[in-house]
């Protein structure tokens, strides 16, 4: 591959990734490496960041892409290793030459990686690389497997070495060095982690070897925070999303608050046109408008906050409150069997953190018997909550509509649909999981538009939409 068919694949899994890199951005990078050379890897991943990343969030990704189209390592790499092992062999310790993986390798190699990261700043980032190269060398090897199936495994790398059970040594060194025990137990954590996220790129790195950057880009990369699935975030990218929720809801009120300004202007005033034009012989020098009154939706949202669509519903609810000034009125419940508002948890200026905790304790008053129940969710909020909806009103709700074979209550929700003047239903599932197992995503959809709403991007879009009045397929009636 020529370096500049790398720099093209290497645009292309970017795109793919969820990094919007133009044709232009691209030719700047170039121009960049023309400038500084290519002999120095961390100026040359420097000057591709400054060229096609956007925003802070997208880093991560990038990192990773460049990794594997720009490795620091090719090959077997731990070549400087084996003969420090062969060296120690020769002059007596126990690990024996040539050997990758027996108890005394293993403990040898932990010993090592427990020095390291008990240093001033858990060992330095050099010696780290160095050692889950060697992890992967030694210990994450599984030749032999059959056609398809990569030959390095960070699983088993990390399984082998288990570098979370060096986390009391660890501990105990940081407080000796003056942490307290909750500081100390923070930084082990982060230094272990950091330890396993080096393993997990070197395995990517050697498996890209084998079956190219593309298929690793495509497969193990994970997307930009604002296109991971809601249900795939981990509690990393959970805190990470947490922050991303107010600088697009500002992002977005702007770009609506511009949209609406567009749109002031009304129909046609025949009239007054022609009124006007007199002055000018009749010719209509200046169209009249008559005045467009402000639309603003009363919204009413209802979220299933079970399971894995919990943190779906949370974002969800964090984004149309961080917006509500777009709506007339804006009323939230949640529910798992049992329906329950929270409308209250949403105060102005509120900490995004603590009202995501009041959400999360606020599951167990949507919880009777504690599986969910979509059917009995909907004839209870019509039972106890007719007052919320009305000719005025959009309904959106929320949940993967899987309620555990119960009645659907098909009849109510058409009921509920039918009194409003929108409803939709976003669904965080991918569309072909929809009528699968439990799912009742196809029944529920012929009664209320179902869309797919999968990560912040799907969200964006959506909740713009609906700001600006946006219709879409009437409900029922």
């Amino acid at each position: 591959m020529s370096l500049l068919d790398r720099h093209i694949g290497f645009l292309e899994a970017l795109r793919s990734a969820g990094l919007s890199v133009s044709l232009a951005e691209g030719l700047d990078a170039i121009e960049a490496l023309h400038h500084i050379g290519w002999d120095e890897r961390e100026v040359v991943r420097t000057a591709y960041a400054a060229t096609l990343v956007k925003k802070q969030s997208q880093r991560v990704t990038f990192d990773a892409i460049f990794d594997l189209y720009y490795p620091r390592l090719v090959g077997d790499g731990d070549r400087r290793r084996s003969e420090e092992s062969l060296d120690r062999a020769l002059q007596g310790d126990a690990e024996e030459p040539g050997v990758r993986d027996n108890g005394a390798a293993l403990a040898a190699f932990t010993d090592e990686l427990a020095e390291a990261m008990s240093g001033a700043e858990g060992g330095e980032q050099a010696e780290l690389l160095d050692l889950a190269v060697e992890a992967i060398a030694r210990f994450g090897a599984m030749p032999g497997r059959g056609p398809g199936l990569s030959s390095w495994s960070a699983y088993t790398a990390l399984q082998r070495v288990a570098p979370h059970q060096l986390m009391s040594q660890l501990v105990a060194g940081l407080m000796a060095d003056g942490l307290v025990e909750e500081d100390a137990e923070r930084v082990a954590t982060r230094r272990v982690d950091q330890f396993s996220r080096l393993v997990e790129a070197e395995a990517r790195r050697r498996i890209a070897e084998e079956k190219g950057a593309e298929h690793v880009a495509d497969i193990v990369v994970r997307p930009t925070i604002d296109r991971l699935d809601f249900t795939a975030a981990r509690r990393a990218d959970i805190a990470e999303m947490r922050r991303e929720i107010y600088p697009l809801a500002r992002r977005l009120a702007t770009r609506l608050t511009k949209q609406q300004h567009a749109r002031r202007r009304g129909a046609l005033d025949f009239r007054r046109t022609v009124r006007a034009s007199l002055s000018t012989g009749g010719v209509p020098l200046e169209t009249h408008h008559r005045p467009k009154r402000p639309h603003r939706t009363e919204l009413v949202v209802l979220c299933d906050v079970s399971g894995s669509v919990a943190n779906f519903a949370q974002f969800t609810l964090l984004l149309v409150f961080a917006l509500r000034e777009q709506f007339h009125k804006v009323r939230a419940f949640t529910f798992v069997d049992q329906v329950h508002e929270v409308t209250h948890h949403f105060t102005p200026g509120g900490d995004v953190v603590e009202v995501m905790e009041n959400l999360a304790a606020s599951t167990a008053h949507a919880a009777l018997w504690g599986r969910t129940n979509y059917g009995r969710a909907f004839t209870r909020f019509a039972e106890e909550h007719p007052d919320a909806l009305g000719p005025k009103t959009s309904l959106l709700i929320l949940g993967d509509a899987r309620s555990n074979y119960s009645d659907l209550s098909l009849p109510v929700l058409r009921e509920l649909a039918g009194s409003v003047k929108h409803a939709w239903w976003l669904n965080p599932e991918h569309p072909r999981h929809w009528g699968t197992g439990d799912s009742a995503a196809p029944s529920y959809g012929e009664i209320v538009p179902m869309v797919e709403c999968r990560n912040l991007t799907q969200l964006e879009e959506f909740v713009s939409q609906i700001s600006m009045g946006g219709t879409g397929r009437q409900p029922a009636r």
